[in-house]
């Protein structure tokens, strides 16, 4: 029994250091960080519901703070995706767009800018 006890910690204490390093890939695709959190949330309630069915509350509490944590970090980066794909899309259907000599001129946050079409670099205009 206390070898059983032992696992589920050493279970969870392995939950936890995942999640708590998983924030150093934080310059990798937002997707898959994405889903790096929600996969660390899944496991996390996986082990709290193992300590929950063998009595050992150690390991049910430390597995589902771990699963919090990650499901709030999956939301944020759930919110963070969409509002990247929100500033992307008004950039791109911006009204007051248009192309001139090579340039596409637009307004982004009241100022306004120029892209340049072939090497892509963009300008501000003031």
């Amino acid at each position: 029994m206390n070898s059983k006890k032992n696992f589920g910690v050493l279970v969870a204490t392995a939950i936890m250091a995942l999640t708590a390093l998983a924030p150093g890939a934080a310059f990798a695709d937002s997707q898959k960080n994405k889903n790096n959190w929600r996969n660390g949330a899944i496991a996390g309630g996986a082990v709290g519901l193992y300590g929950l069915k063998n009595g050992d509350t150690t390991t049910a509490v430390l597995g589902g703070a771990a699963a919090a944590y990650s499901a709030k970090r999956y939301e944020d980066e759930r919110k963070n995706q969409a509002k990247a794909s929100r500033n992307r899309a008004r950039y791109h259907r911006s009204s007051s767009s248009y192309i001139s000599n090579g340039r596409k001129y637009y307004t982004y946050d009241g100022h306004k800018y120029y892209q340049n079409l072939k090497s892509g670099a963009r300008v501000r205009v003031n």
